[in-house]
C-alpha cells in the first residue's frame, strides 16, 4: 500500500514512517522543509512538500495515495484555538478528497480529556465537548462520506528517545527551580506509550481497522505523577517536593492545567481487534535509561 503520512517528520510520524517501510509499504510524507524533506528521503520515503495549512498539498498527498495516517498537528498552546482549526481543515480536505473510495483515514487524538465513564478510559468514552480540539468528529464526519475513517488516541506522555512533549518540559522546570513537584499528594494517573508501540499501532489500524472505529495506544494504564517527580529529582538530584494545587501555575507555567490531571486508560478493546500490545520499556524504565536527562537541558513549547 502507498500511505500519505501528515506529521511524517515530528516525533511519531517518524516513527510511523520506519514502521510502514518495515511492513513492505511505500510512504509518501508530508515536509516542510528542506531538512525535513531530506529526513524523510533518507528513511526512504517519498516528499510531499507542504504543510498543515497548505490544503491543496494535503489533498494532493491524499489523492495520489491508498490510504492516508494523520500525525501532524501545531503545538502552540499560547494560541491553541488556530491549531485547532488548522487541525480540522486539514482532516476534511483530505476527507473530502477520499470520500466514497473506501480507502482508509487515520486520526489522531487523545486520552486527555475524555468523559469517562468508568475507572479507566476506554474506546468506548467519548470526547469532552467542551475540550476545543475536534480531530475526532472531523474524522468521523469523513467516514460518513465512504471513507474508512477511524481514530488513534495518544496518551499524555508518548514517550522515547527525542521526546519533545510535557515530561521533557518537566525536566527542565526542576532544573531551573531545582525541585521536582507534584501536586498533592501526587497519586493522579497519566497513561503512557513508548512512540514505537504507537507507530505499531497506526499501521495496524491502517490494515486491519475498521470504519469509525476508535482505537487506544496504551502501554501504561495509568503512572502515578509523583513517580515520575521522583525519577527526575533523582536523576538530577533535586528535592521532590508536594505543590498545593495554587501553588501549581506559577511553578508548572503553563502545563499547570495537565499535571494535576488523572486520566487512567486502557487499550484493551484495541488489543482485542488488531491484536496490538505494547511491548516496548514503560514511561519509568524509559526515564530510568537516562537519555532524558541527557537531551532535555533546554525547556520545549510542545507536545
Amino acid at each position: 500500500m502507498r500511505v500519505f503520512v501528515t506529521g511524517a517528520t515530528g516525533f511519531v510520524g517518524s516513527a510511523v514512517v520506519p514502521e510502514l517501510i518495515n511492513a513492505g509499504h511505500q510512504v509518501l510524507g508530508l515536509a516542510r522543509s528542506e531538512e525535513g524533506a531530506a529526513k524523510l528521503t533518507a528513511a526512504g520515503a517519498q516528499v510531499q512538500r507542504g504543510s498543515l495549512q497548505d490544503l491543496d498539498s494535503l489533498r494532493q498527498g491524499a489523492a495520489e495515495t491508498d490510504g492516508t495516517i494523520h500525525t501532524a498537528f501545531i503545538h502552540n498552546f499560547n494560541d491553541y484555538l488556530p491549531s485547532v482549526e488548522a487541525d480540522r481543515r486539514a482532516i476534511e480536505t483530505m476527507g473530502n478528497e477520499l470520500a466514497k473510495s473506501g480507502r482508509p483515514l487515520i486520526v489522531t487524538s487523545g486520552t486527555l480529556l475524555l468523559e469517562r465513564k468508568g475507572p479507566l478510559a476506554t474506546e468506548e468514552d467519548t470526547s469532552n465537548p467542551q475540550f476545543p480540539r475536534k480531530s475526532e468528529e472531523a474524522g468521523f464526519a469523513a467516514g460518513t462520506q465512504g471513507t474508512r475513517a477511524s481514530v488513534v488516541r495518544l496518551p499524555p506522555s508518548v514517550h522515547g528517545r527525542g521526546d519533545h512533549g510535557f515530561v521533557p518540559r518537566l525536566i527542565a522546570i526542576a532544573r531551573e527551580t531545582g525541585i521536582s513537584a507534584y501536586i498533592g499528594d501526587g497519586s493522579n494517573l497519566w497513561p503512557s506509550v513508548h512512540r514505537l508501540d504507537a507507530a505499531r499501532l497506526y499501521r495496524l489500524a491502517l490494515e486491519k481497522g475498521a470504519a469509525r472505529a476508535t482505537y487506544h495506544a496504551i502501554g501504561d494504564q495509568g503512572v502515578p505523577f509523583r513517580e515520575i517527580a521522583e525519577v527526575i529529582g533523582r536523576h538530577l538530584n533535586v528535592p521532590v517536593v508536594s505543590t498545593s494545587p495554587e501553588e501549581a501555575a506559577s511553578h508548572f507555567g503553563w502545563i499547570a492545567r495537565f499535571v494535576g490531571i488523572g486520566c487512567p486508560a486502557s487499550s484493551a478493546q484495541t488489543e482485542r481487534q488488531l491484536g496490538w500490545n505494547a511491548t516496548q520499556p514503560g514511561l519509568i524504565a524509559d526515564l530510568d535509561e537516562g537519555h532524558y536527562f541527557a537531551q532535555a537541558a533546554q525547556p520545549v513549547l510542545s507536545h
